[in-house]
């Protein structure tokens, strides 16, 4: 009897969602025990088509009637990429706890990788201008730093290290705009620092030949007896490792001229 129930039970939620047998000559066949399956295809299809609220209700029903059931996982995943899909303010909060709690609940299921991934987009999605708050850029890094750290060999991993060296770059532009305001302002040893700071701490930023070419200005510029000597090894840099860049003529310019006026220093 408590079988024919739960068959009961099944086949009311496959038909109150419009999902006919085979005998109605509509619809997908589907058997009672697979009525969770059907739920999480409907989520997914909902997903695909951008319908969040649609697509989190079947998720939800699945979540909720299904506790056995082998699909919680994906419909938790879902929950979540319903919300992050929803791109606003409050679903991005909704969206990071069922990243999180998914991460808390199935630390070993094949798709942990996806979750910490969404986990470092839904900040990515939030980052501002370079000249405002950086919060939500460094929340970004570090999602995205722990991603590199824990799933090496996934398959997400080339999209990942995308994402971080654009969270990287956001971030490092802030200090880039930084040092350029006092360069144009004649305020030497502001950006000389903060120029230096940007290549110690970011190397691989994508934008480098700037700070290379702006940094050996700043030091050209900073009348300082070393500061020629020292500014082209950077401008010599910015010539080797960018084929392509809108500073790379006139750099070329101030490589010949400081060497006939200074020799050569190695970068400090």
């Amino acid at each position: 009897m408590h079988k024919a129930q739960l068959c009961l039970l099944a086949l009311a939620t496959v038909v109150s969602l419009g999902i006919t047998g085979c005998a109605s000559g509509g619809g997908v066949a589907v058997a009672p025990n697979e009525a969770d399956k059907v739920l999480l295809d409907r989520g997914n299809e909902a997903l695909a088509a951008k319908k969040w609220i649609t697509a989190r209700q079947y998720y939800s029903k699945l979540l909720e009637g299904y506790p056995q059931s082998q699909y919680r996982a994906d419909a938790k995943l879902g929950v979540g990429d319903s919300y992050l899909g929803e791109n606003n303010s409050a679903s991005f909060v909704y969206a990071v706890n069922e990243y999180r709690e998914f991460l808390a609940f199935y630390p070993t299921n094949p798709r942990a990788d996806y979750a910490q991934y969404q986990l470092g987009m839904v900040h990515l999605k939030q980052m501002l201008a370079p000249q405002r708050d950086q919060t939500e850029t460094k929340e970004a890094i570090h999602e995205f730093q722990t991603f590199l750290d824990r799933y090496p060999n996934s398959t997400l991993l080339p999209e990942a290290k995308k994402r971080f060296r654009e969270a990287k770059d956001r971030l490092a532009d802030g200090e880039l705009q930084v040092g350029t305001f006092y360069l144009h302002v004649k305020f030497y040893p502001g950006a000389i620092p903060r120029f230096r700071g940007l290549l110690e701490s970011d190397p691989e930023y994508s934008r480098r030949d700037a700070v290379y070419f702006y940094l050996a200005e700043s030091l050209e510029k900073s009348g300082t007896p070393a500061g020629k000597a020292e500014a082209l090894p950077y401008y010599e840099r910015l010539v080797k490792e960018f084929e392509t860049s809108e500073f790379l003529e006139e750099a070329r310019k101030r490589i010949e001229l400081l060497k006939t006026q200074t020799p050569v220093a190695a970068i400090p």
